[in-house]
């Protein structure tokens, strides 16, 4: 009798997954590439996997291999909880929608993808919109990666 064992999908967002450090972001924006999914503008940097290094010298574990990272504008929204609010509905709709885009990644093994999405809109969203904008960037970001 052979069992067969069902991959189980992760939803979860670790701290390996979340793009943190003050010198990647910045490497990010002055070298990445960017596109706009009104109200969110997309900065996205693709690197090899060599180049992917931890600071202690070690390879990166294979769930933060894409890395992803949120901003609101605090010209637009004074306080902070409204920013804190938009950029938890943000990272939840990343971390539900994200498996494809990961899984692409992981199969190709070459490279590493840094994501970082940037609230530009003046309203406060609904979950509904941004789970739709992020799905159409990411899904956008499938195609050119494919």
């Amino acid at each position: 009798m052979t069992l067969t064992v069902e991959k189980k999908r992760r939803y979860t967002l670790g701290k390996n997954e979340r793009l943190k450090k003050r010198k990647a972001i910045e490497e990010l924006f002055a070298s990445g590439e960017s596109f706009a999914v009104h109200p969110f503008r997309v900065y996205f940097l693709k690197k090899k996997i060599e180049d992917c290094i931890a600071i202690n010298g070690r390879l990166l574990p294979a769930e933060s291999v894409l890395q992803a990272g949120v901003g609101v504008s605090k010209r637009n929204f004074k306080k902070a909880v409204d920013r804190n609010k938009i950029k938890r509905i943000t990272r939840e709709a990343y971390r539900l929608q994200r498996t494809e885009l990961e899984e692409l990644i992981i199969a190709k093994k070459e490279w590493c993808l840094k994501l970082f999405f940037i609230y530009n809109g003046t309203e406060k969203p609904d979950y509904r919109l941004v789970r739709e904008k992020v799905r159409s960037a990411l899904s956008r970001l499938h195609e050119k990666f494919k």
